[in-house]
This record gives structure tokens, sequence and C-alpha cells, in this order.
């Protein structure tokens, strides 16, 4: 019970095929952290692979008294794809308990019983890394396959609180979006106008990772960086997907404030899917006629190429100077392109 009497709310955790990246993005949450977080929240903790103490045949337990209906379960998170080879048997993760059972069926079953599911992290939302190449192990998502609809749990699944599977993706996702949506979830406001058309809570995902990039002046002028050192834009010639990828990362930061684009990285759209599936290094934009081919989704493509011609030709000196520099050679001011009146 918490401490206003009230019946906390239980989370069971459980995690397939993946690298365990999510785990440790949402342990690095800060004011709160996970754990004060789940205080905070009125969530009690059933389970999780890496934080809980129990033994195989006791999580079994647990599992088996929400199975049976003794133990209500408010929210089923998954991090990792879930396996489904050799040849849909699920045979490739076997659970650890001697039970014989696969971690498909377990997942299937409880997410029968769960009030919400959530898919935590782009490999349990989509497949992910897990499900590149050729995808031996038969990975997918809970509720897609790539970016098809489909997935462990079919199209049509509805959890028993009535949204479908709700999605964080992100390779790693942000902590605070992974602790936002469980609050959320937990005290029941989604509903599933609130998420878009990938199943993503729009509070997050209403937002493009272009937003609050560091490098927006030099987009604005299509001043471009010709290597990873250099400060300008990483569009052009760097593979970045900031205009394609949903998002908040830029406006929220990670660990005090930063992102992939504030280290200097290109944005690889790590919340889409199929990120993974790209037939070019991310560290490239693939183009034709020397026009990229990745361009931003809220605008007509003629109108891009109209208007980065104009603002290819109105670049201060400043910025294309800078944007080829691995530091500021031109600071703004007088006698760097600023026109006194």
């Amino acid at each position: 019970m918490s401490e206003h009497g009230q019946q906390k709310k239980t989370l069971l955790w459980l995690q397939s095929g993946g690298c365990g990246g999510c785990t440790m993005a949402m342990i690095t949450a800060e004011s709160p952290d996970f754990a004060a977080f789940l205080e905070a929240a009125g969530i009690r903790l059933l389970w999780h692979p890496s934080l809980s103490l129990e033994t195989a045949t006791e999580a079994a337990a647990v599992f088996d008294a929400v199975l049976e209906g003794d133990e209500p379960l408010d929210i089923l998170c998954l991090e990792g794809a879930v396996m489904r080879g050799p040849d849909g048997t699920g045979r490739f993760h076997m659970l650890g308990d001697g039970s014989g059972r696969t971690m498909m069926e377990l997942v299937d079953a409880l997410a029968r019983r769960a009030r919400h599911v959530v898919a935590v992290g782009s490999c349990a939302a989509w497949g992910g890394v897990t499900a590149a190449g050729g995808n031996e192990t038969e990975a997918c998502g809970l509720a897609y396959e790539g970016d098809l609809p489909g997935g462990l749990l079919g199209p049509s699944f509805r959890a028993a609180g009535g949204l479908p599977v709700v999605n964080i993706p992100g390779c790693a996702p942000h902590p605070g979006w992974i602790l936002e949506t469980l609050m959320n979830l937990a005290d029941d406001v989604p509903a599933e106008q609130d998420l878009d058309a990938f199943g993503r809570p729009l509070a997050i995902f209403g937002h493009l990772a272009h937003h609050g990039c560091p490098r927006n002046e030099y987009y604005e002028f299509k001043a471009s960086a010709e290597q990873l050192s250099d400060l300008g834009c990483m569009m052009e010639h760097l593979g970045c997907k900031g205009t394609q990828a949903a998002g908040d990362c830029n406006r929220r930061g990670w660990n005090g404030g930063g992102s992939c684009l504030k280290g200097g990285f290109p944005c690889i759209a790590c919340t889409e899917p199929m990120f993974e599936q790209v037939e070019h290094a991310f560290v490239e934009t693939p183009k034709v006629a020397g026009i990229p081919v990745g361009l931003p989704t809220d605008m007509p493509k003629a109108w891009f190429v109209a208007l980065a011609s104009l603002s290819k030709a109105a670049t201060p000196e400043r910025l294309r100077c800078n944007a080829v520099s691995d530091r500021t050679v031109l600071a703004p001011g007088a006698g760097n392109g600023r026109r006194r009146s």
C-alpha cells in the first residue's frame, strides 16, 4: 500500500533479444532516479531481470501468479525484440527455470493479462538491431515487424486498459521518456489519441530530433560540415536524419543536456522503424543528382530544394567559415558580416 492508502500499481519488466542498453539508460535517470521514481509514482516492481534478486524459480512463481490471476499486472514492459525462431517456435530464447517455456510464449500470455503493455526501445517496438540483416532469429517487435503492423501480438491487439502497445523507441531511449510514460500509464492518463500512428506518446514523439539542435543556425543557411569534427550542419554530407526522426532528444537532453548532435555525431533516426536497415554508412548522406535523398518530413521536397538554394546564397561569411572548422573562427559581431545601421 502507498502512504496515501492506495494500492500500488504493479510493473513487470522482461528482457528478450537485445543488449540491455535500455535498462542501462533507465538507471541513469536523475531527479528522480529509478528507485525514487517508483516510490513517487506508487509503482511496485514485481520483477526486473537486472535489478531484482529473485532466482529463476522465484521469478517464474511471479509470472505464474500473474497468469493465474493471483497477482494483478498493471504495466508489462518488454526490452529487446521477441525472438520467434527457429521456424516460429521461439526456442531460440528459453526461460531459465527449467519449465520448457519460451520467452515468446510468456510475453504473449502476460500481455493478455496486463492493463498496459509497453515496448521499451526500438528492438521491442520494431525488431530493431536484433532483426537487422537476414534476421536469422526471426526477431520482431510486440506490435510491429519493421514498419509493418503485426509483430508478436498483432495489429488489433489492445491491452486490458484499452490501449495498443505503447512504444518508447530509441537505441537507447531517453530515461525521461521511459519514466514519464510509466508515470502516465500508472495514472491511466493516456488515451489512444495521445499516441501517434506508431503507438508512440505524442508528448515526446510529437517533436523532431531537429527541434533544439545546436546546429540549427547552420541548417537554416545550409552551411554544411564536411567531416565529423566540423561545426556545420551534418544533413547534407554526414547522414544526419534529425529532420526525419521523432523525439525531443535535443529539447530534453541526456545526462544534464547532451545529445548525439551535441556530441558531434549525426542523428541516425534510432526512434524510427527500420533505422538499422540503411544501405550506406550512417555518416554518409545518399544523394541523387547532388540532392540528399532523405529530406525533411514536414515540407515538400521541391520547396526544400528551392529554399536551400536561396539559403546558401545568403549564408553569412561567419557561418560559411565556421561550418568547416572544428572551432569558432569568426564570432558574431561587427566586421564579421553584420551590417551596421
